[in-house]
């Protein structure tokens, strides 16, 4: 069917029919709103023309797909046909709607080009602020293990404690300043309670695993944490992936194992373990793996249910999550501190031993070098890493954020091979370094490639 767009003009023009009084008594129209694709086959499309607001009035033509010719809803008798393009003979103002709705189509292109591009550009300068604080919080993790090598126990239970305290007084400045309104607060705590249980019983079995598993054979077993939040993702937000993510999400596995295990005896210390510890550590990054993709599923619920299409703010996840955490993990006290060969009935004997080591301060301060700025700097790293990891799941996925956090491993490994301060002789690259940094980045540049497709059909305004 050929499409029309003509103008209703004022001026005199040379008309196939008679254009009733009323019209022409009005002014020339001054909005004109429209479908659009006026297709063979789709019916009941609607014309407005609108005329200026103290008339209030609306000339509404139906346009129906009636052997090529338009029916007029006003003014014209029951059944009489027309033939295309028989309305409003202005010329000249033909010229001007096409025009016009040539340029509404282009700025409606160009404004949906332009919010593409900046959920891209913020989305990757999100992901290279969370790859940087990744690896400053592993490297200081390690600083901060050499004043306090004898009370990593403490320096956790710091953590986990001490971010419930911060965390809930930027919570309350939020809440003073606007940004987090009542809605937000009000919203159920079953999922941040899960949140808080998914998270202790990570950190209870991955200390469990780790204090039998080597450490060269955990980064290989960390990488089964990508393939839970795939599955996850799959079964819980029904995503699907295209052949190239997946197969990125494989190399970039393959180029940390490569990375960081080759030259080492991951193997055989896998093998010397036992199946039971590895399958405990694999179950503890299903935890945080399901711990994510709950995260995920909370900001997308919050995007629907909260007014004006607002999510919730990460401090209010963070802040409750967090509580929720340190409350399971008081709970798993004696299980925990016998995991770090610490009788319970020793426990706070330790912890206050741990604080003077912390603080430098008294005759057990002795060793104690470098402290209370490296585990102040670990602290602090560790926070914002924690922040700008959950603000990149809040703007992307659980997957891409993983994909972040993957990338910190091998440029943490190539760091300790610099000679930083405090710890001594600095390591030696593994021979795979080169080729297992080559195979992630791959693996990236595959997950982040999308083919260009030539669009059937546009859906601008201006295509009518």
């Amino acid at each position: 069917m050929a499409t029309c767009s003509r103008r209703l003009g004022s001026g005199a023009a040379a008309n196939d029919r008679p254009i009733p009084n009323r019209l022409r008594k009005q002014p020339r129209p001054a909005e004109i709103s429209f479908q659009r694709n006026f297709a063979a086959g789709r019916r009941h499309r609607i014309v407005v023309l609108r005329t200026p607001p103290r008339h209030w009035q609306r000339l509404v033509w139906a346009v129906r797909d009636v052997g090529g010719a338009w029916e007029h809803s006003e003014g014209t008798r029951e059944g009489e046909k027309v033939g295309p393009c028989s309305y409003a003979v202005d010329d000249q103002m033909a010229g001007e709607l096409a025009a016009a709705t040539s340029s509404s189509g282009q700025e409606y292109r160009t404004s949906e080009e332009r919010r593409s591009v900046n959920r891209t550009v913020e989305m990757m300068v999100a992901a290279a602020i969370t790859v940087v604080m990744g690896v400053g919080n592993r490297v200081l993790y390690k600083l901060a293990l050499v004043p306090l090598k004898h009370y990593p126990f403490f320096l956790a239970q710091l953590a986990t404690f001490g971010y419930v305290i911060v965390y809930f007084s930027i919570l309350y400045a939020r809440y003073h300043a606007g940004i987090v309104t009542d809605e937000m607060l009000s919203m159920p705590k079953v999922p941040f309670l899960a949140v808080g249980l998914l998270e202790a019983l990570a950190a209870a079995t991955g200390m469990a695993a780790g204090a039998i598993l080597s450490g060269a054979s955990i980064p290989i077993l960390s990488q089964t944490f990508l393939v839970w939040q795939i599955l996850l993702s799959v079964i819980f937000l029904g995503r699907r992936y295209k052949v190239n993510q997946l197969l990125g999400c494989f190399l970039v596995a393959v180029g940390v194992i490569i990375t960081v295990a080759s030259g080492s005896s991951a193997g055989h210390s896998l093998k010397e373990a036992g199946i039971f510890w590895s399958l405990l550590m694999i179950t503890s990054f299903l935890f945080q793996a399901a711990d994510t993709i709950l995260k995920e599923v909370i900001f997308l619920d919050a995007a629907r249910q909260l007014k004006k299409g607002s999510s919730v703010d990460i401090f209010v996840v963070n802040s409750f999550g967090s509580a929720f955490q340190a409350l399971f993990i008081f709970i798993l006290l004696p299980f925990l501190s016998k995991l770090w060969g610490i009788p319970f009935a020793q426990l706070p004997t330790y912890l206050r031993d741990g604080a003077a080591c912390f603080l430098n301060m008294g005759t057990l301060s002795n060793g104690c070098d470098g402290a209370p700025l490296l585990p102040l700097l670990f602290v602090i790293v560790n926070m914002g890493f924690n922040i700008s990891l959950l603000h990149l799941l809040k703007i992307s996925s659980a997957v891409v954020s993983s994909l972040a956090s993957t990338l910190t491993v091998p440029i943490s490994v190539y760091l300790f091979t610099l000679p930083l301060p405090y710890l001594g002789v600095a390591s030696t690259l593994p021979t795979g370094f080169l080729a297992g940094a080559i195979i992630l980045v791959m693996g990236l540049l595959v997950y982040a490639w999308s083919p260009s497709m030539a669009s059937t059909s546009s859906t601008s305004p201006a295509n009518i």
